[in-house]
């Protein structure tokens, strides 16, 4: 007799038959357990069938797949596989036009079941639907479930994206180019296209001759396509050669693409959804990595056209009009000027430039302050210039450095990470706009620079302050530059001392024997609520993104814990819900007591097995696996690190073992903080009784001993 965990108690339809209640041992082989199904309905040719799912995707089991199997579940007997495969291929290439349509409306559904694909497609069946495309005889809903179909299967990795022929691209192409096509084709095929584009370096090439960034930027007014519009581009400019990118910017620029965004995207009448806002976000690095070039170009000292530059600095600065002073009174003016500019070479400037990052991309953001916003650019010069030397605020240096600051916080030059949402609206309101960024940055740092009364000494200390006060206002995601202005201004340095303290003071352990015992004794209880407050979210449940070898919006599947903290249930979606998912709707569970251990970042399987995934080190930082018996896993690529720390704490807590998450520290001592602030005020507000009359000789004494709860 098989052990209890070897049994699994499932129903099995078939249709026009009563539902079949059966034990399935998982000892047994597959092959077996169908020809009992079989027999029970007296079916011939057991080998013909196969069990499939009878909720949510409906997936075939196989021999790998049948431990996902749990107690309860509804299965289905269906034909098999490679059965299904060859009806379906006859079907599509027969001569009756409402066979062929639901052929392929069936083929639309099961071309994402990985154990179909691969029958299918070993039967040459892609490139019986790519024949279908290309013939451009096919319409409507038909094209709509052919492409569909086409799509699903390439995205299972089996066949080659070098494969698709010129003429399918070009048909592909054409119904993106056409001025009236249905929504579903067009979707489809801009998906088609950038898979293309990111799969296949030969197909770029291809796409990139059919395809002009006009014609997409067309579809942006669209908001059911606009997504897909927008991930092409984002293809088209990531797979650019270097030397094309700048001038696909260019092209990107003149088309108003920016603006375009701006007013149908960002401050359209729709919610952003996060596929978009990945999208959007992806836009944003690939425009300012076109900065990485400048940022890593050092200037070349002996370069008189670079040169000229700085004498354009000092001459906006200090000369109304050209000097025709003598060589070598104008050669010391000029050190002086340039000790006023704030350079820390005042002879020779040009060697300022020669540190990359930032190199000459601080210089482009100088001679742009100076030329757009000349009297800003004039006052913060003359401003420092009039000061006592040891506060005076080197312009040249500070923007130097302010530069390579911006960069980092900006991440220029990084590839976009899979999953991110990160993107500043504010960033698509202005055609310049990282270079207006600058100009409102050399403000702040100047205006910072006066609140401190900084001198040279101080230069490090200011420029800390600065990046906490450009951190902070970025993470309030500021919808426009005079947004970004006003908060900015209300970012003072007295502001961020006293938050700078608030957190501290929040964060502080005391080290007096007394509150290092009054610390020890409330930690338990606050870890305890951490501990419920976890749980408690992973009750509520989470959505998390299916990763697979290219975007796609429509995949989801959502995770929520059971009630009573003894089940995992979790199923896929159509898409990112909004609010609580059902339990009902979440067919696939995992008993708490099944497992057996929580790995995360590179020790997680869909980590080690995605190698593409291993440069990014954000979707690392946030994935974990669940590893249970027998032998399998659940794998987790969290939407941003609050959500990573919740559910690995959660699921710590869960298995008895200690939250270690940064999440938690932070919690624990803030909790731990404002309870001890709360008892301690207790104590200052307690009323110490008035002392009686004093006994003569003998003084009087009173023992007062806080109850610390």
């Amino acid at each position: 007799m098989p052990p209890p965990s070897d049994i699994v108690k499932v129903a099995i339809e078939w249709p026009g038959a009563n539902a079949q209640l059966m034990e399935i041992d998982q000892k047994k082989p597959l092959s077996s357990i169908i020809r009992e199904v079989c027999d029970g309905w007296s079916l011939s040719g057991s080998e013909q069938f196969a069990l499939r799912y009878a909720d949510g995707p409906q997936l075939y089991i196989t021999e790998q797949s049948r431990s996902e199997i749990k107690n309860g579940t509804i299965l289905r007997l269906a034909i098999s596989p490679a059965r299904a495969a060859r009806q379906l291929l006859d079907r599509i290439q027969s001569h009756g036009i409402d066979a062929r349509l639901e052929a392929l409306k069936e083929l639309a559904k099961l071309s994402a079941d990985p154990t179909f694909a691969t029958e299918f497609i070993s039967m040459e069946g892609i490139g019986t639907l790519a024949r279908l495309v290309e013939s451009g005889t096919h319409f409507g809903e038909m094209l709509a479930f052919t492409l569909t179909a086409f799509l699903e299967l390439m995205d299972h990795g089996i066949v080659s994206w070098d494969l698709i022929s010129l003429s399918f691209i070009k048909q592909i192409a054409s119904y993106v180019n056409q001025p009236m096509v249905d929504v579903s084709i067009l979707q489809r095929s801009l998906a088609i296209l950038e898979s293309m584009v990111l799969n296949s370096h030969s197909l770029y090439h291809r796409v990139a001759q059919e395809i002009t960034v006009g014609q997409l930027i067309g579809h942006l007014s669209n908001q059911e396509i606009q997504t897909y519009a927008i991930a092409l581009i984002n293809a088209l400019f990531l797979k650019a050669p270097e030397d094309r990118r700048q001038e696909m910017a260019s092209t990107l620029a003149q088309k108003h693409l920016r603006s375009i965004i701006l007013n149908h995207v960002i401050r359209g009448n729709r919610p952003i959804k996060a596929e978009m806002a990945h999208q959007l976000y992806v836009l944003q690095v690939l425009t300012f990595n076109l900065l990485e070039e400048r940022m890593m170009t050092k200037m070349d000292p002996s370069d008189q056209a670079q040169r000229d530059i700085i004498f354009e600095l000092r001459r906006i600065a200090f000369d109304g009009e050209n000097d025709s002073s003598g060589t070598e009174k104008r050669k010391a003016m000029y050190t002086k000027d340039y000790k006023m500019l704030g350079f820390t070479n005042h002879v020779n400037p040009a060697m300022d430039f020669t540190q990359t990052p930032p190199g000459m991309l601080a210089l482009d953001n100088m001679l742009y302050l100076a030329k757009l916003h000349q009297d800003t650019y004039i006052r913060i010069v003359l401003e420092n210039s009039s000061r006592e030397d040891k506060h005076e605020c080197p312009f040249g240096r500070c923007a130097i450095e302010l530069t390579r600051m911006l960069c980092e916080i900006l991440q220029v030059g990084e590839l976009p990470n899979e999953g991110c949402n990160d993107y500043h609206p504010m960033f698509f309101t202005h055609d310049r706009a990282w270079e207006e960024f600058f100009c409102v940055c050399i403000q702040l740092l100047n205006k910072t620079w006066k609140e401190m009364r900084a001198t040279a000494e101080d230069f490090n200390k200011v420029m800390q302050v600065v990046r906490e006060q450009i951190t902070r206002t970025l993470a309030m995601k500021p919808s426009s530059l005079d947004q970004l202005k006003g908060k900015l201004r209300g970012l003072s340095y007295s502001e961020i001392l006293r938050l700078r303290q608030s957190e501290r003071m929040s964060q502080d352990d005391f080290q007096s024997p007394p509150i290092i015992e009054l610390r020890e004794r409330i930690q338990p209880e606050i870890l305890e609520l951490i501990k419920q407050q976890r749980l408690n979210r992973l009750c509520e449940g989470s959505c998390f993104r299916k990763l697979g070898n290219r975007r796609r919006q429509e995949k989801f599947w959502f995770c929520r814990l059971s009630l009573n903290h003894k089940v995992l249930h979790y199923g896929d979606l159509d898409e990112s819900p909004q609010g609580e998912v059902p339990f009902e709707l979440l067919t696939d569970k995992i008993p708490v007591s099944d497992i057996k251990s929580v790995v995360t970042g590179k020790d997680c399987p869909h980590m080690k097995e995605k190698s593409a995934l291993k440069q990014n080190k954000e979707v690392l930082e946030q994935a974990f696996s669940i590893l249970y018996d027998p032998d399998e896993n659940l794998n987790f690529v969290a939407p941003n690190k609050y959500e990573y720390c919740i559910w690995t704490d959660g699921l710590c807590a869960l298995l008895g073992r200690e939250m270690g998450s940064d999440l938690t520290r932070s919690d624990l001592d803030t909790l731990i903080s404002m309870e001890m602030k709360l008892r301690l005020l207790d104590l200052e507000n307690i009323t110490i009784p008035e002392a009686p009359p004093p006994v003569p000789k003998e003084p009087s004494t009173y023992n007062f001993t806080y109850n610390y709860g």
